[in-house]
């Protein structure tokens, strides 16, 4: 339940294995609500917008953060992970164990910290076991057989999207382990740990949440095995799913199991995916495409995801009824209803150590720690809805903001902190300036079937405002012992820019941003943004003018580093080109370039494994083949030696000879440049082309004029 789920989102990747919100942006139902989410360290949630200078974590006076030495709460503080924490607490069984992928973090941005709480709040004994050894039963036994059930996350992100970078190799770091040492949970975490737990205990009940069960909870296409896979409840052994946000469903599962009511027999709760012989108990199903369907047929699969799209709205939405062999039905219930402003800072005001758990301390701590220790969620849910973001089948299209006073006080309280040196790195969620629901009728009608807020134009009835999130920004400022506040979050630049009061953009010049604001337009060609449901590329634009405007105005040299995508469904060869174009007249050289990754349950996904959009089953082109992706991915990154034949190839394709050449509009020169054998520069030819340097970093770079 990471409200932070930027990271959360499951946008492109990057070869030096920075997550780039890998997962979804999205919370979990068990745990993180992050984009995969997750509001992790800067890799793992991908910093995908936001402020800070060159992009760099500055919470120590302007030195990276690193997991050291514990300083804070002994293990009394935090829920028992051994018999000796039970036994100290006067216990002889946990209500409920907790088996999650990450190690154990009580801070409210990871994956198993708000579930357990939230039911501890409830009077429910819980215990933990985080990473538990795969290849050794006995380690799911360390806390004993459980009353009522066994909780399963895989963590604050999808296994898969944690362990691989988009081209399926290997990455060499997990951010949620200690060390960020990688390997200490199996692919497919939840699929495993499930089965792992139901041939030890037969017949305890097992619940699966998080991002990795929510995002999987029907039928999925699967981009690692490149297949299409049955619902993961199936596959893992378990009972039911609880998907989505969890705080609301998780506490009626557990009241049904205590109040003894048989696991299979539970049918009701929304927020839950659960199987059956039958669909009697269901009110007005829809009836989705069968398994065998969906196999045999991938336009059945499309048509499926798009009538799962239209079945988001907590408010109006049906159960959904998805057919297995001999006679198996996974079913889902419509989402779980949003949670109110008090219920919400409930949720953030319980008794967290927001610490990682002292057993870690000898390995270096838990990196993914460091980003979040001195952040504040103030908001889930995006109505951004981006067709390459998994928010919308997880949090929602239904903005949900914590109080300024709840907000206020948990500033004030970092203030205390002896590791606090006056940074706040950020204060937002998915997207930091949406703070209310896109318009009246969302509080009691949900989010629009048929209608987008926001892209690829604004709904007439979308009410736009900064006041209430400059005004808690103010408020932070003013606090005593603050003295910066970052916004790492990201923020929507079409929204601000739609506000006609344009005070927040001058605050965020002046106050929250120091040297670059990172801005995530993704593309700049208009069919290419229309798929991905973002803004035209003359409203970013816009944005930049107002933004350097606002910078100027107060003093300040700034700019504005665009994060771009390549290879997203909609992207032909020419408009890679046009991405290369862009770069050079920007002298923009990225080190680092976001490659479409297709993460479960996204539109993006569909489209790539059926080549239509579900939305409307009409045709997209989408670049599936490797090599034509890795074509579109060096030309944005075209003054890279390393990419010179791949980008002639690209530019000859695209019947783009007239970028090869000296001009200052080439790309490259007709010769190959010649590395050095130290790979840090050109030899004679190495300039690429005729917009910058050779292979250097990321330059600081201007908008196109």
């Amino acid at each position: 339940m990471d409200e932070k789920t930027r990271g959360t989102r499951q946008r492109g990747d990057n070869e030096h294995g920075a997550r780039r919100g890998s997962q979804g942006r999205g919370g979990t139902a068990h745990g993180s609500h992050g984009t995969q989410g997750a509001h992790g360290p800067q890799g793992a949630r991908g910093a995908r917008g936001g402020t800070g200078t060159h992009g760099a974590h500055r919470a120590h006076g302007g030195k990276p953060v690193s997991a050291q030495a514990h300083r804070g709460p002994d293990r009394s503080a935090f829920l028992p992970v051994s018999r000796e924490d039970m036994e100290a607490r006067g216990w002889d069984q946990c209500d409920f164990v907790f088996v999650s992928g990450d190690a154990y973090v009580d801070h409210p941005s990871f994956a198993c910290a708000i579930i357990t709480r939230v039911l501890e709040s409830h009077g429910y004994k819980v215990g933990v076991i985080a990473q538990p050894d795969w290849r050794d039963p006995a380690s799911v036994t360390v806390l004993g057989e459980p009353r009522l059930a066994f909780l399963v996350c895989s963590g604050n992100m999808d296994s898969m999207v944690n362990h691989y970078t988009v081209a399926k190799h290997r990455r060499p770091k997990d951010f949620y382990s200690p060390g960020g040492k990688m390997g200490l949970r199996p692919d497919h975490a939840d699929v495993v740990y499930g089965n792992l737990i139901r041939r030890t205990y037969k017949h305890v009940p097992i619940v699966l949440g998080g991002i990795e069960a929510s995002l999987r909870r029907l039928a999925h296409y699967d981009y690692w095995s490149d297949s299409l896979k049955r619902s993961i409840l199936l596959d893992s052994g378990a009972d039911i799913i609880s998907y989505g946000m969890g705080e609301r469903s998780i506490i009626e599962i557990a009241d049904a199991l205590d109040g003894g009511v048989d696991v299979h027999d539970i049918s009701w709760i929304a927020g839950t995916v659960y199987r059956a012989r039958t669909t009697e108990q269901c009110v007005d199903p829809v009836v989705l495409p069968t398994w065998e369907a969906m196999r045999a047929d991938k336009t059945e699969y499309a048509r499926s995801f798009g009538i799962q799209c239209r079945n988001l709205n907590p408010y109006l939405s049906h159960p959904l009824v998805e057919e297995y062999e001999h006679g198996v039905y996974v079913i889902q219930n419509p989402p779980a209803k949003p949670l109110t402003t008090p219920e919400l800072d409930e949720v953030y005001e319980l008794p967290y150590a927001r610490a990682a758990h002292p057993m870690y301390d000898a390995a270096g701590g838990i990196p993914a720690i460091a980003e979040v220790k001195f952040s504040l969620a103030s908001n889930r849910g995006c109505l951004g809805e981006c067709s390459f973001c998994a928010l919308n089948f997880h949090q929602g299209r239904i903005i949900q903001a914590r109080s300024d006073e709840s907000l206020v006080a948990e500033a004030t309280a970092m203030t205390h902190d002896p590791d606090f040196k006056g940074y706040i790195n950020d204060v937002g969620g998915p997207t930091a300036d949406f703070m209310q629901p896109a318009c009246p009728k969302q509080a009691k009608a949900g989010a629009c079937v048929d209608r987008r807020c926001l892209a690829p134009e604004p709904c007439p009835n979308l009410r736009v405002t900064h006041e209430r999130y400059v005004g808690l920004l103010r408020k932070l400022r003013a606090i005593p012992g603050v003295k910066k506040v970052f916004i790492r979050s990201g923020i929507r630049f079409d929204y601000a820019l739609y506000d006609k009061d344009h005070t927040f953009i001058r605050e965020l010049a002046e106050y929250h941003t120091s040297g670059q604001l990172r801005l995530a337009p993704e593309h700049v060609c208009d069919d290419v943004l229309r798929v991905m449901g973002k803004p035209s590329n003359d409203v970013y634009e816009r944005f930049v003018h107002e933004f350097e405007k606002a910078s100027r105005a107060c003093g300040k040299e700034q700019y504005v580093v665009p994060y771009l995508m390549s290879s997203h469904p909609g992207s032909t060869m020419e408009d890679a080109v046009k991405l290369a174009e862009f770069c050079r007249d920007l002298g923009y050289n990225p080190e680092q370039v976001s490659d479409f990754y297709p993460t479960p349950s996204t539109v993006s996904t569909c489209i790539y494994y059926t080549g239509l959009d579900p939305r409307t089953m009409k045709h997209v082109y989408c670049p599936t083949n490797p090599h034509e992706k890795a074509m579109q991915r060096a030309l944005i990154q075209y003054r890279d030696p390393k990419n010179y034949d791949l980008v002639v190839e690209a530019l000859h394709r695209a019947h783009r000879e007239d970028l090869i050449g000296y001009g200052p509009k080439c790309l490259v020169r007709p010769e190959r440049p010649r590395v050095r054998n130290s790979g840090r520069g050109a030899g004679r030819g190495g300039r690429a082309g005729g917009g910058g340097r050779a292979g250097g970093g990321e330059r600081r770079s201007r908008r196109a004029r």
